[in-house]
């Protein structure tokens, strides 16, 4: 505690002061350019990844980054989702899953959870989904090559998962909001993104790929350049 106590005083005397105008405005409104949504992972910090400033990302975090299908649950998921895009306009989604996750790992070893974490046993079963293409479709793999499906699939699954929002499928169907997929890889610093050259966000999983490139590289695949243009 002692050294988050330090860190909002430097935070107060430093940061803070030096963009006073900025927290001025963002007092009043707040007009974020993406909504993220991503792990609650303490190693994933979404505006270091990005490079953004408060105010410019809307985000969602829990375990794993799920999104529970339209109705199947009563968290927070539905309405921060419904609120960013009809309260706050957001146009950009990016559904950000990351290396060496620990909710898909559990998520493989469901069985073992079910005694000694039984809350995140009942939340894993919103990435239900997930686990049964696992099973059914990759049964050549193991060890780390199983667990980056996994956490590639399950980014895939959740943005199907988005679809089921009225708000989200209206949008998309207008034309007037984008999908992204990422996992982010700690180890590295990489970022690997679905190539929506290969698939659009309607296509099933096997029309594309992720691609294992720097995101710079990644993003005009989507027709966008660079993060700026992503979130602008």
């Amino acid at each position: 505690m002692r050294k988050l106590i330090k860190g909002l005083r430097e935070f107060q005397t430093t940061y803070f002061n030096s963009h006073r105008e900025m927290f001025e405005k963002l007092s009043h409104e707040q007009h974020p350019r993406a909504l993220f949504i991503t792990c609650s992972d303490s190693r994933i910090d979404p505006n270091l990844l990005t490079h953004t400033e408060p105010g410019e990302l809307f985000i969602i975090r829990n375990a794993g980054n799920i999104i529970p299908p339209y109705g199947a649950a009563n968290g927070g998921e539905g309405a921060a989702i419904e609120y960013s895009v009809v309260a706050l306009g957001i146009k950009q989604i990016i559904v950000c899953g990351h290396s060496n996750c620990g909710a898909m790992k559990g998520l493989l070893h469901m069985n073992e959870l079910s005694e000694e974490m039984p809350l995140v046993y009942e939340w894993l079963k919103h990435a239900e989904a997930t686990r049964r293409l696992i099973k059914e479709n990759y049964q050549g793999y193991e060890g780390e090559d199983l667990l980056n499906a996994t956490i590639e699939e399950n980014v895939l699954t959740q943005i199907e998962n988005l679809r089921t929002y009225p708000v989200i499928h209206s949008k998309l169907h207008k034309g007037e909001l984008r999908i992204y997929g990422w996992v982010y890889k700690i180890e590295t610093g990489g970022v690997n993104v679905y190539s929506m050259e290969r698939c659009n966000i309607q296509a099933k999983h096997d029309d594309g790929e992720f691609l294992e490139e720097e995101i710079p590289e990644m993003l005009p695949d989507m027709n966008v350049n660079g993060i700026a243009s992503l979130l602008g």
